[in-house]
């Protein structure tokens, strides 16, 4: 076997997320992509001693698990859905094995308390960013997601199940406008045009929504008649507010140089567990509001006695959902975050929900910790998807608090860091695990970890 070579196998394992293993002449094979029990056909891309990457070319025969036709006419083509041909019970039996492989790797003895399903398995996205570009080379414009495994090729998403039909219908009337008006988008590689970004949200409390429709600088144009049209079609939820941002900067992503109002507001009010959000189009919250019911459920039943009359530090607070929940049973709650606007976002709906004892602080973890006088005496981590720095990760535990929760999206991130703490004298409790992504790879972890009384 060497590159270039064509080859063909059975996908004998799976690892986190979606990577498939095939054993060739005691080679060891990753190819992306692909369920256990294929058989398919790949490009060898890379091969060192004993292992090799490969690209998936041709699914030459069916997995046994495979019961269900997609339900999606871009499963496949956008980047997003991998189990759509799996039932629901087995593509979470799938997570549960992934997962736990990983952490049974660096603990032993703790408490497993199963995987939380996710409430809606449709519709549960509360958020979705969508691009402009075209589906192939100079074709015509269209509106959706990126292909898989491409940085400029974009699927037309009206279809997308993962969304409430009200996302779909917003898409395809924006899409259709902006042809109509032959508005141009902005080409990645020469960083001309005028259409970036669409960004929809939606309440599911309430079902009311905020459009954003993102442009650059390079032309001007006025969108009084697609607010119109908006307003007009016909929609389970409610219009709210629509907004224009614009955005020179030549990353692939949404930073907010100027906002406008065109309509309405720029929040709508989200609830969860009995509190009260103010949301914006660039809130950190959690992109499926029911499934976040459970999460932050798993995580107040592991800490609610350890918090009780104490001091909390909720690190990686984010807009302070999980602190917010926990002011009710401790003394005081901490929250630090590096993004200025959701600490701010933080401390309205502390005021918001009438909670005194919480306090959000702007800044970096591991330069801010050592600026806070009031001591931790259990402390909530639910860090970014590559984990903990490890040197803020090391500040962190020479606190030496009794319990530690750790929440995670990302468990090959989460269990490099239990080996560090493990290492500094807690051990791993209990872990339970939240399906909030139904159809894709990523599922959600709670650990409950204890300092180990010598």
């Amino acid at each position: 076997m060497k590159k270039g070579d064509i080859c063909e196998g059975i996908v004998k394992d799976y690892e986190f997320p979606n990577k498939g293993i095939i054993f060739c002449d005691d080679v060891k094979v990753t190819v992306k992509n692909v369920l256990p029990g294929q058989k398919v056909s790949y490009m060898v891309q890379k091969k060192r001693h004993n292992k090799a990457l490969g690209k998936l070319m041709e699914i030459l025969e069916k997995s046994p698990l495979q019961t269900d036709e997609p339900f999606c006419p871009n499963f496949g083509l956008c980047g997003s859905c991998i189990y759509q041909t799996l039932s629901y019970e087995t593509q979470i039996s799938i997570k549960e094995k992934q997962v736990l492989s990983l952490i049974d790797g660096v603990c032993e003895g703790y408490v497993y308390d199963g995987i939380k399903r996710n409430p809606n398995i449709t519709g549960y996205r509360n958020k979705m960013e969508y691009t402009f570009g075209d589906e192939y080379k100079d074709g015509p414009l269209t509106l959706g997601l990126h292909k898989r495994g491409s940085f400029y090729d974009i699927v037309d998403a009206s279809c997308c199940k993962l969304v409430n039909n009200d996302f779909g219908k917003v898409l395809s009337t924006v899409k259709n406008y902006c042809l109509v008006n032959n508005l141009s988008y902005y080409h990645r590689i020469s960083h001309e045009g005028f259409l970036r970004h669409l960004l929809v949200r939606r309440a599911a409390s309430t079902g009311e929504l905020i459009l954003d429709i993102v442009t650059t600088s390079q032309a001007e144009h006025d969108f009084g008649g697609l607010v119109s049209r908006l307003l007009s079609i016909g929609l389970e939820g409610k219009i709210v507010g629509i907004l224009h941002t614009f955005n020179d900067s030549v990353a692939d992503t949404i930073k907010n140089e100027r906002t406008d109002i065109l309509f309405g507001k720029d929040y709508f009010f989200e609830q969860i567990m009995g509190l009260k959000f103010k949301i914006t189009p660039f809130s950190f919250f959690q992109t499926n509001s029911f499934g976040a019911e459970e999460l932050y459920g798993v995580v107040r039943n592991y800490i609610k006695s350890s918090a009780d009359g104490r001091i909390v530090y909720d690190l990686y607070s984010g807009t302070g959902t999980i602190a917010q929940m926990l002011s009710p049973v401790a003394k005081r709650v901490i929250g630090v975050e590096i993004v200025d606007e959701a600490v701010a976002a933080a401390s309205e709906n502390a005021l918001l929900n009438e909670l005194s004892n919480c306090e959000f602080i702007a800044g970096d973890v591991l330069k801010t910790l050592d600026g806070i006088e009031e001591k931790p005496e259990v402390i909530v981590l639910d860090p970014p998807r590559e984990g903990i720095h490890p040197k803020a990760l090391a500040k962190i535990l020479d606190y030496g608090v009794e319990n530690i929760v750790y929440i995670s999206c990302k468990p090959t991130s989460l269990v490099r860091d239990l080996e560090v703490i493990q290492e500094r004298g807690y051990k791993v409790e209990r872990v339970c695990l939240v399906d909030m992504f139904s159809w894709t790879g990523h599922v959600e972890c709670v650990v409950l970890m204890s300092k180990v009384q010598k």
